[in-house]
């Protein structure tokens, strides 16, 4: 009589794969949040730059930067004729902020933790900063490995 023999793993191997599995998970979680991060950001500066495109070409045209204070305001003064659409919220799903007046202009984002808008210039460090872009340029941005 023959022995029959039984395939299958063992509780160690499996244990050995699923700690495997944590480590590799430890590993890339952190990374991939920090690009999901990185990516709504450059999302943001890419929006702010078309807005600010809009804003340009309506002040070509009227001699004056719209005079608003609410995305809102900005929206009913450059849609539809300067530009198709105007994002109201930055990747964070945050309201952006703005502030018009006839020759100069502020549009900002709080950042991934939507607060007040800290005006320090220049590059930024975390992904909690503002991005600011004010008259034609970034006044505050992102710059060098986020946390």
């Amino acid at each position: 009589m023959r022995g029959s023999k039984t395939s299958g793993f063992t509780l160690i191997e499996l244990l050995i794969v699923v700690a495997i599995i944590g480590i590799i998970a430890t590993i890339a979680i952190p990374n991939l949040l920090n690009a999901l991060d990185r990516a709504k950001q450059k999302r943001t500066m890419a929006d702010l730059r078309t807005v600010s495109s809009a804003i340009e070409h309506y002040s070509v045209d009227n001699t004056n930067y719209p005079m608003v204070n609410t995305i809102a305001g900005l929206q009913s003064a450059l849609v539809p004729l300067y530009t198709e659409s105007i994002p109201s919220e930055d990747g964070w799903s945050n309201t952006y902020v703005v502030d018009s007046v006839p020759f100069e202009y502020t549009i900002a984002s709080g950042g991934k933790d939507g607060g007040a808008i800290n005006v320090v210039g220049g590059e930024t460090a975390y992904f909690d900063d503002a991005i600011i872009f004010a008259n034609g340029q970034f006044y505050q941005w992102p710059a060098g490995k986020q946390q």
